[in-house]
């Protein structure tokens, strides 16, 4: 192959000869009407040639590949020395001479710049944007070939490795293409997207223009107009004070000019220039199949492109659209899960939803409410539902419904909002009547008991079923599981602990002033599966603080044998039988539960043990008990001054009779609100178990390479792998390369068919300057130091600690025993995290807006969760 190709030599098939850069520059060249400027690129095989020979070269990226990313003070010197190397290299005779050869056609006289494109940039998945140099102006062939050097050195920069080592390249399968294209010396120049970057709303494009090389915009010297177009009209202009341009030098090199203050605040394009970049733009989208950053000239008053790249940073539009309008609305926030979900876990939890019309993007679940919105009486459900329970999803509806002409958009239809199935309507108030009047805390218990009674003959009942029976077997499971998730008595229970909670905080604002006060009477209460689930590690840990050597054991204890190598230790036995009681119990749970693929902690029992020597760390022997009974004695005194003040007010003794029974009401049926999601998780779990022995036998015939390959399929996909014994292992490959892009994506609350997330904002007009508005959610003021733990595992918790975490399932309450505070940046009122919190009596904020960014760790920061803010202090 040539060391030396022609932009019109180019196509897709050469990514990995010419790079990202490379390729997008070929295939613009193809596209009829656009003014590309002519080039050529030096292609990975001359990077290569020039290296390959070079022992301390790949001595020295060896010792680069075993280095994490903080270590920047050895990444740095190891990679200043193999920019040395590269740049004193002599540049193969056969690559020098194509070059020249090239030069010489297209112009040695002329002015060129040079600019890297590597092997893993400008991607659909990764930019890379930024990562290696670009060189402006360079004039001659040896000043050129000096330069090509100088790009090659530059995949070695220190912001380059980090990139690589933090998104998971490897540095010796990155390889570098130097483009030599003709300069442009543009009168103006910037950056066009095809989908507006702040909103992601593929209709918007967006254009921003200043004068002089486009460099200086793309790296902050200058300030840029800014245009925004849909459908041919100009729809928003913002007109920047424009004091510097950067042009280049006839000898070659560039300068900083200043502008003239009355050209300052000039427009950059006319308006005939913009709507020409806009269908120029929608002509090289089009092209490429997908929204394009790119990079444009004006010179001569033409418009010239010199780069085009996919968008990265944009949320996918959710799967299934006709064509019309449409809103979804994230599942991930309910659940308080907003991670992405791999294609198995969407199959279960799409055949749960049953009818709710579902739709997948960027590995996360949406429900479709357009049929809601389109309706007044659905718009006000809508609203309501999301009210009190998330805020910011309750706003971002609320601006999408004052835009008139996007909902009189909005196709009509059957609508989500109705109770489950077609008996729930009119069942579910007559049971939640029965159970408010009857008020007996016997009704827990029996649901409790028939619950697990399900579970237990489930087992027995799956412990044989096998092969294509297997998959017939749990279809047709599923509806009696949701008979019992939707039974009208379970859910009245919770609606009556609801109603009860909600009535209370209303009467007692009212005639008291107290706000939250259900806050404090629910802690403690009975049959909170996911409270006692914490407290029940205190005394696992009680049992592990007796025998050093155990402690010892958990710094190097593995997965794999885990249970095998504790008993060999001195305590080991005691522990053993702790731990696998609390797993009997509670080890279908992990973080991120509702995805059926994630590890449990049945079967990564280490992730239980940050947690336990926490509990050792910051408690005595004995804690779980008296935990429990300060919440239980708290709630009492609660009770006990607010019947007291009731009874001094007006009709006082009535009052005090009706909330007393509320009280009651509410520790009688609250704690239930936990159970429903907890039975969900055990039988996901019980099917898991029965889905992997079907894993290990597709591995045993070499049908998949490893058991968790089944995770990238969907429930009818892994049906038929296990009829046929055959699967698309390319497909598996390409679902694992997406589910890891979509780890780095952050869903919108809201999203629109036309990819517009839209996540609400709060009123924040009283609130104490600079604080960070949330949703109050669990009573109190508290100050503490800031612990921001982005996985559960990482957690090192101390007593007083306030936890800030993007958001928390009933994994994490083990974890609550520990801290004094809670803010997450997703969650509502009746969210795990919130009851939890309100159970173990932590003043709460959740749904604060990038949080676990914003808040630094070790912090010191007031959280009030009465009104709902956090300080830093």
């Amino acid at each position: 192959m040539s060391s030396v190709l022609h932009f019109r030599d180019i196509d897709q098939t050469e990514l990995m000869v010419v790079g990202g850069k490379g390729v997008n520059l070929g295939e613009l060249a193809k596209i009829e009407g656009l003014q590309v400027p002519e080039g050529f690129c030096v292609t990975t095989d001359a990077y290569k040639k020039a290296i390959d020979q070079n022992r301390e070269f790949h001595a020295l990226v060896d010792q680069l590949s075993m280095l994490k990313a903080e270590e920047r003070e050895k990444i740095g010197e190891i990679s200043g020395k193999i920019r040395d190397i590269i740049e004193a290299t002599k540049i193969p005779t056969d690559v020098e001479e194509a070059v020249a050869h090239h030069l010489t056609q297209l112009g040695e006289e002329h002015a060129y710049a040079v600019r890297s494109s590597a092997t893993a940039e400008d991607l659909p998945h990764a930019s890379f944007a930024g990562q290696q140099d670009t060189y402006l102006n360079i004039i001659g062939t040896e000043a050129i070939v000096k330069h090509i050097s100088k790009c090659w050195a530059s995949l070695f920069t220190d912001r380059a490795v980090i990139y690589r080592i933090q998104n998971g390249f490897d540095h010796r399968q990155v390889y570098l293409s130097v483009i030599v294209q003709r300069m442009v010396f543009p009168q103006a120049s910037g950056i066009l997207f095809t989908a507006d970057p702040v909103t992601s709303n593929r209709k918007v494009l967006s254009i921003d223009a200043s004068f002089g090389l486009g460099e200086a915009l793309v790296s902050g010297l200058v300030s840029a107009d800014n245009y925004k177009v849909q459908d041919g009209e100009i729809i928003e202009k913002t007109i920047a004070t424009k004091r510097v341009a950067i042009a280049a030098l006839p000898a070659g090199g560039t300068e900083e000019r200043r502008i003239e203050p009355d050209q300052q605040k000039k427009q950059t394009l006319t308006d005939e220039q913009i709507l020409q970049l806009e269908r120029m733009g929608r002509q090289i989208e089009a092209y490429f199949g997908c929204p394009q950053d790119i990079e444009w000239c004006l010179a001569d008053d033409r418009i010239i492109i010199v780069q085009s790249r996919p968008i990265t940073t944009l949320f996918p539009v959710p799967d299934g659209n006709d064509g019309q309008n449409r809103v979804y609305i994230s599942v991930g926030h309910q659940q308080m899960m907003t991670e992405a979900i791999k294609p198995l876990g969407m199959s279960f939890f799409r055949l749960l939803a049953g009818e709710y019309p579902m739709h997948t993007a960027g590995g996360r679940l949406f429900i479709d409410l357009s049929h809601d919105l389109a309706s007044p009486v659905g718009r006000k459900i809508v609203l309501s539902v999301y009210g009190k329970n998330d805020p910011l999803m309750k706003s971002a509806l609320s601006s999408l419904i004052e835009r008139k002409g996007f909902i009189q958009s909005l196709p009509r239809g059957k609508r989500v909002f109705k109770l489950g199935n077609e008996n729930l309507s009119w069942a579910l108030p007559i049971e939640s009547l029965k159970i408010y009047r009857k008020n007996d805390p016997a009704i827990v218990s029996d649901l409790i008991s028939r619950n697990e009674k399900s579970i237990n003959e489930l087992k027995q009942r799956i412990a044989n079923v096998t092969g294509d029976e297997l998959f017939s077997f749990i279809l047709q499971d599923y509806p009696q599981f949701k008979k019992e998730l939707y039974n009208p008595q379970s859910l009245g229970v919770i609606m009556v602990g609801l109603y009860a909670s909600s009535w209370i905080n209303k009467k007692m604002e009212k005639w008291l002033g107290e706000k939250n006060a259900a806050d404090t009477l629910s802690q403690s209460v009975p049959h909170n599966i996911t409270s006692e689930m914490g407290l029940a590690l205190m005394d696992v840990a009680d049992v592990v603080r007796q025998y050093p050597a155990v402690i010892q054991y958990f710094e190097h204890a593995t997965d794999e044998s885990f249970f095998e190598d504790l008993v060999k230790v001195e305590g080991g036995e005691a522990v053993n039988q702790a731990i696998r009681g609390y797993l009997e119990k509670y080890g279908m749970r992990c973080s991120g539960e509702i995805d059926i693929t994630t590890p449990r902690w049945r079967e990564r029992p280490t992730a239980l043990i940050p947690m336990i020597v926490s509990n050792i760390k910051n408690f005595s022997p004995g804690a779980s008990q008296s935990k429990f009974e300060q919440g239980r004695l708290a709630a009492e005194q609660k009770e006990q001054e607010l019947l007291s003040r009731l009874e001094r007010l007006p009709r006082g003794r009535q009052k005090a009779k009706k909330t007393k029974r509320m009280i009651n009401i509410l520790r009688n049926f609250i704690g239930y609100r936990e159970y429903p999601k907890y039975a969900l998780v055990w039988r996901f779990f019980i099917y898991k178990q029965a889905l992997m022995k079907e894993a290990a036998k597709l591995v045993q015939t070499g049908v998949i390479q490893a058991e968790e390959d089944i995770f990238y399929l969907s429930f009818a996909e892994l049906q038929e792998a296990v009829q046929t014994n055959r699967v698309n292992n390319q497909m598996i490959a390409e679902r694992k390369a997406d589910y890891a892009v979509f780890q780095k994506l952050t869903p919108p609350r809201v999203i629109t068919s036309e990819g517009e997330g839209i996540n609400g904002q709060y009123d924040t007009d009283h609130l104490p300057p600079g604080a960070l508005a949330g949703n109050p959610v669990s009573a109190g003021v508290i100050e503490g130091r800031a612990r921001v733990v982005l996985k559960m595992e990482d957690a090192d918790l101390q007593e007083g600690d306030i936890l800030v975490t993007p958001f928390t399932d009933p994994s994490w309450t083990p974890l609550f025993v520990s801290i004094k505070g809670l803010v997450t940046e997703v969650g509502g009122l009746m969210t795990h995290g919130a009851v939890i919190a309100r159970e173990y009596g932590l003043p709460a904020v959740v749904g604060v807006e990038n949080a676990t960014t914003r808040i630094k760790d070790g912090q010191r920061i007031r959280i009030n969760g009465t009104e709902g803010y956090v300080e830093i202090l």
